[in-house]
């Protein structure tokens, strides 16, 4: 897959929302439904829901999609209003939103922190200056794996958002309520005006921008996900029957056995290692990709479980009949 071509222009969106106590549920409930609509706009990468944590007091949304425009297709489209109109009744005040832009996603499961700056434009230049120093003071903590800094996006948001990460909540609290952090706030005390958001492991690996990430959103095809999933079970299944059958189980004991097992390696290797490196483009394809390369996946396809259908007949009629 080129990660670099298909995702380096991505948007992400990260929303809090308090909720009222005691309708958890019925907002996760209606959360879902609401990104699922989002899944039928153009762009649409991914969406997922973090329910509060003792570092996130807030459900977090985040959004995740090709590319500003379309990111702000659905923050601002009529759908996605309805749908707020039916669900305030589950909020406990206004949320928040940031914006983020570009980049693949990161190897490791960081903790993540949010700030978002309101600058008049007058103090942009010391704005930069007290970022790039407060940087060169939070690189000195243990922990630390890099910030990212993001101008407006004009028409979507105003504020300058910055991502900084940690390895751990440990490292991050310990930054956060350093003497030398506070220091820092004094001297940017005209640039005081900022919200900060800690998001929990687990959207770490949504919000880093510099590396050749490993983890990628679904794919937006689920005829092409299906006939992905035919290509590493078919081999998976035949190989556990021939591992399996010396044991002569039952068949209902043989299938309870042989499925458990197939899930683990569907998921752990068949899947990772088989399957997504052969069928990564296809299944995520960029933007631009010519209609021939579905064609050339579809190839690749019958090539896999023809290579597949040759080697088991070999082994199991030539070779080896089982019993």
């Amino acid at each position: 897959m080129n990660t670099e071509k298909n995702v380096a222009a991505a948007a992400t969106a990260i929303i809090g929302q308090k909720v009222h106590p005691g309708m958890d549920q019925e907002f996760e409930k209606w959360q879902e439904d609401l990104n699922a609509a989002a899944a039928y706009y153009p762009g649409f990468l991914g969406a997922e829901i973090s329910p509060p944590t003792p570092l996130q007091p807030d459900w977090v949304v985040v959004y995740r999609f090709d590319s500003i425009p379309h990111l702000q297709a659905w923050i601002n489209s009529a759908t996605r209003q309805t749908y707020l109109d039916v669900g305030a009744k589950y909020f406990d005040g206004p949320a928040t939103q940031q914006v983020v832009s570009s980049g693949t996603q990161s190897l490791d499961p960081l903790v993540t922190v949010v700030v978002t700056h309101h600058v008049p434009p007058n103090q942009v230049d010391d704005f930069l200056v007290w970022q790039h120093h407060m940087v060169q003071e939070e690189s000195k903590f243990e922990g630390f794996r890099g910030t990212e800094l993001f101008r407006p996006i004009e028409g979507l948001q105003e504020e300058w958002t910055t991502l900084y990460r940690y390895d751990s909540a440990e490292h991050l609290d310990a930054w956060l309520t350093s003497p030398r952090r506070q220091e820092m706030l004094a001297e940017g005390e005209k640039f005081s005006d900022f919200k900060l958001r800690t998001i929990d492991n687990s959207f770490g690996s949504w919000f880093a921008f510099a590396g050749d990430g490993r983890e990628a959103p679904p794919p937006p095809s689920v005829t092409r996900t299906s006939l992905a999933v035919w290509v590493g079970l078919y081999p998976t299944v035949v190989l556990l029957t021939l591992a399996l059958s010396p044991l002569h189980m039952r068949l209902w004991a043989g299938l309870l056995v042989g499925n458990l097992l197939s899930s683990f390696i569907m998921s752990f290797l068949t899947m990772p290692y088989y399957v997504n490196p052969l069928l990564g483009r296809w299944l995520r394809p960029p933007p631009d990709e010519p209609a021939r390369a579905h064609l050339r996946g579809l190839g690749v396809v019958v090539v896999a479980l023809a290579f597949w259908a040759v080697v088991f007949y070999l082994v199991t009629v030539r070779f080896w009949t089982l019993p």
